[in-house]
């Protein structure tokens, strides 16, 4: 809970017993305004913050009740909060973030990320956002990323303001105005830090193969979703041929696994056949199709798992995603108990079809 300043007074004043009458003639103030603060029906005048401070011997910080440490803190346990309910999967989950990022931006209203997150869930979350939605609420996010631009320390919540402007520009139909943005504020392939890191060491280096390694198989991931997408927005294809080439492309992947015992190929298999297996499940996918896709990447899964270089793997990979967390050396387990765990939507009822439990089952 937080401390207004008023309450501060209050308790600072008895701690060195001082009577009102005594710090209102201190601050050249009434003894009735020094009521009032302590009532909280009003505040000192901002003039009068540093010599209340000096008078009690504390930071500016303390007498407004804002212990930066602990607030930092209550923060970050809400925010984590928040994003294990909304990563639920359920309606109940989602009312509860809601709840959730409402609340905390009531109470930390200037704080980069909380504004940030907040921004983020009233807009949709950063992919196929409505445009109806971000102009709808335009003059709010607009303003909150004002905030953000002018006032955060933190270049990538900075940048998802400019992400942000960019979304609303395009919703306008501005979308010209749009790339831009991207254009002239975001770093290019060769300018990420992945790619200055690699460049960090010398070529001959353990460090710089370490790093050559680990931003291939970051790479390979990437690619192999957008792979996933190019097959699956593919208007020429129906969802059955989709499917099959899904399959095909698995089957070969694995083979180049099985006769390289390259990690590599397991990473473009399992990011490919996730998207894949994602799209097909929540854009028309029979049961079938999806359970057929899914025990694929399954496997991919299990033989990531094994593989010898799975550790590193799971670092440039899986580590920072929110639905991988902690599941090193266990990522089929992951998959499969949260598909398992599954209340409502589409992961719901697919439970109840004997194809796609079975696959789960099989596992």
């Amino acid at each position: 809970m937080k401390i207004t300043v008023g309450e501060n007074i209050r308790r600072l004043r008895r701690e060195r017993d001082v009577t009102q009458e005594q710090l209102a003639e201190a601050m050249n103030v009434s003894t009735a305004a020094v009521s009032k603060w302590e009532r909280c029906e009003s505040y000192p005048d901002i003039t009068l913050l540093f010599p209340l401070a000096n008078y009690f011997e504390v930071s500016v910080d303390e007498l407004m009740g804002y212990d930066a440490e602990r607030i930092n803190a209550q923060i970050e346990e809400i925010l984590g909060e928040f994003s294990k309910q909304h990563l639920s999967g359920t309606s109940a989950g989602e009312e509860e973030a809601k709840r959730i990022i409402t609340e905390a931006y009531r109470e930390y209203p200037n704080d980069c990320r909380v504004m940030s997150r907040y921004m983020w869930f009233i807009a949709g979350d950063m992919a196929d956002n409505d445009p109806e939605v971000l102009l709808s609420r335009k003059e709010e996010l607009l303003g909150i990323c004002e905030k953000l631009i002018e006032n955060c320390g933190d270049e990538g919540i900075r940048l998802g303001a400019w992400n942000m402007r960019a979304k609303i520009l395009h919703a306008e139909g501005n979308t010209a105005e749009a790339l831009e943005i991207y254009r002239t504020r975001f770093a290019n392939r060769y300018q990420t830090c992945e790619q200055k890191s690699e460049q960090l060491f010398a070529k001959d280096t353990d460090d710089y193969y370490l790093w050559v390694r680990r931003n291939m198989y970051g790479l390979f991931s990437f690619a192999a979703d957008k792979l996933g997408r190019a097959v699956f927005f593919d208007k020429s294809l129906t969802n059955t041929e989709k499917t099959e080439k899904a399959l095909l492309y698995g089957e070969l992947l694995f083979e180049a696994y099985e006769k390289t015992d390259d990690g590599a190929f397991l990473v473009i298999a399992q990011s490919f056949l996730g998207r894949m297996g994602n799209d097909l499940c929540y854009r028309g996918g029979t049961a079938k199709e999806i359970a057929s896709v899914m025990e694929l990447n399954i496997r991919a899964l299990e033989l990531l798992d094994k593989c010898p270089n799975g550790g590193a793997i799971y670092e440039a990979v899986y580590a920072e995603n929110p639905f991988w967390t902690g599941a090193k050396g266990d990522l089929a387990g992951r998959f499969i108990s949260r598909r398992k765990s599954a209340k409502e939507g589409r992961l719901a009822e697919l439970l109840k079809d004997a194809d796609y439990l079975g696959a789960l089952e099989k596992a």
